[in-house]
């Protein structure tokens, strides 16, 4: 008789300060991942998209697994999740794993997680879910979950859970990975019918976010030596969550699982890898300049290059909780005459259908994005391309996902610059954004995108180079600034730095 795993996902990366909430109709329409699906058609939904449960499907198949779909669904990083939103999530899979069970015992469960989710009343809305999952299973029944390494990782979720899988790449380009892994170690854990030993730590630093990407240095040393940690220790599965640091609660922040056969192993793993983390600590700073100083140097490195110098708008990242229309830096191209700069994109429903209105061609009157900050950029634009923002993305972050972002415009607002615009958000890691309304994003002198990493995975291949800027956005490059309340005390909110040592929670 086949193993009976249930399998299914609830993905959020919760800003506390960012300016939009987040809604149940946000799960219901994500921007370059499926929508919210529930029971039988998951796995055709899910099916060739990059996403860990999409590479954990194929393994438990291969292994004759009978898998029972429950709920997946992906919001993108916003503020808060509203309670009626998490609640209504949470009822819906808590209620599938309750109908699973009326049928037959279950095996196991896997859940692909990110692992940074808030509530409105709940600071640890992943440990919440699997702290509720566990009541309903009891103990016997082996967990596994997959997470994003932006993951806050918290003692809740480590206890209610058997093995616990973060991604390895900032860009997040193992997904799939990920997810065929976590699916190993569910059936490694059943198999062996019994529970590995745990460890858990926490750092008492941030890394800033620039830092942590696995493509330099520090961070891909750093990965390199989690492995050779990992093997050297013969442990089952060595954790490691880099943090989201704009979530305002006390488990913010760095952290280490470790599962294996002896809890001397898992232990000695985890103190050595914190070990070689904190002598790294002064490594993971910010690196964002001021926004006119970088289109400054945008353009001074764009004089006789080859290829596009691109500006990263990192702090109105979409990805980490910005709404993807703050218009600072598309003013400051415009203030310096930046010929032959693209910005992927502006998130503005109305300005995109105001466009579709006028169509190819005319020229109109907008105040374009600034709703979540209200600054838009005013101006005449003249529409130079029309599309309906449904296509399939290439680049390692997103191949294989649709993106669905409703109808979209390439505007140009002064001469030779030009500003994609989209209805939906979405972060723009991926060239088939702009390549959808016909740019070639190699062909450009400056290509700026609101993003902080992720678009390194596409965009690194084609680049001259790389400027990260500090525009207006949520997304601060030095979180420390924000008016935090909740965080636990002897947190360092800047890497090696002793004065940004929190003192306590308030």
């Amino acid at each position: 008789m086949s193993l009976r795993i249930a399998i299914g996902g609830f993905q959020h990366e919760s800003h506390s300060f960012a300016p939009q909430p987040t809604v149940f109709a946000d799960f219901q329409r994500p921007g370059g991942f499926p929508p919210l699906t529930r029971g039988p058609a998951l796995p055709a939904a899910l099916d060739g998209t990059q996403t860990a449960l999409a590479g954990a499907m194929p393994v438990l198949a291969a292994a004759g697994v009978t898998q029972l779909p429950l709920l997946w669904c992906l919001a993108m990083p916003a503020g808060p999740i509203q309670d009626s939103a998490f609640e209504r999530i949470a009822a819906m899979l808590l209620a599938d794993i309750s109908d699973a069970l009326l049928e037959a015992p279950l095996d196991g469960v896997y859940l692909d997680l990110h692992g940074a989710a808030l509530a409105d009343s709940i600071p640890d809305a992943e440990g919440e879910l699997l702290t509720r999952l566990r009541r309903i299973l009891g103990p016997e029944v082996p967990v596994a979950i997959s997470l994003d390494p932006h993951a806050n990782l918290t003692a809740a979720m480590v206890a209610a859970s058997d093995v616990v899988v973060p991604y390895r790449t900032y860009p997040h380009i193992d997904k799939r990975e990920t997810g065929a892994r976590a699916a190993e170690l569910l059936l490694a854990r059943i198999a062996r019918g019994k529970p590995w030993e745990k460890a858990f730590r926490q750092l008492d630093y941030w890394m800033g976010l620039s830092a942590q990407c696995t493509m330099a240095e520090p961070m891909q040393g750093i990965m390199a030596a989690r492995a050779a940690i990992a093997a050297k220790h013969g442990v089952a599965e060595l954790g490691f969550c880099f943090g989201f640091p704009y979530a305002d609660f006390a488990d913010c922040g760095v952290a280490i699982s470790c599962h294996a056969e002896s809890q001397a192993q898992a232990d000695a793993a985890t103190a050595e890898l914190a070990a070689l983390l904190d002598a790294s600590e002064k490594k993971f700073t910010p690196d964002a300049m001021p926004v006119k100083q970088a289109v400054t140097l945008a353009l001074q490195s764009a004089m006789g290059a080859r290829r596009p110098v691109i500006i990263a708008d990192t702090q109105d990242n979409p990805g980490g909780g910005g709404h993807a229309d703050t218009t600072g830096l598309l003013a400051e191209l415009v203030a310096q005459g930046a010929r032959g700069a693209v910005l992927c994109l502006i998130n503005d429903a109305d300005s995109a259908a105001a466009a579709h209105a006028a169509g190819q061609g005319a020229e109109l009157d907008l105040a374009l994005g600034g709703k979540s900050d209200g600054v838009p950029f005013r101006g005449r634009a003249r529409v130079l391309a029309l599309g309906d923002g449904d296509f399939v993305l290439t680049g390692p972050m997103g191949q294989g996902n649709r993106a669905r972002l409703g109808p979209c415009a390439l505007l140009e607002f002064a001469p030779g610059i030009r500003v994609m615009v989209a209805s939906r958000k979405t972060q723009a890691y991926d060239q088939a954004i702009l390549r959808h309304l016909g740019v070639d994003p190699a062909g450009c002198t400056i290509v700026a995108l609101k993003s902080s990493v992720h678009f390194r995975a596409d965009y690194t291949p084609i680049a001259e180079r790389i400027i990260v800027a500090a525009a207006p956005g949520p997304v601060i490059a030095d979180p420390s600034t924000l008016p935090f309340r909740h965080l636990r005390p002897g947190l360092r909110l800047r890497a090696g730095d002793p004065s940004s040592t929190t003192g306590g929670a308030a």
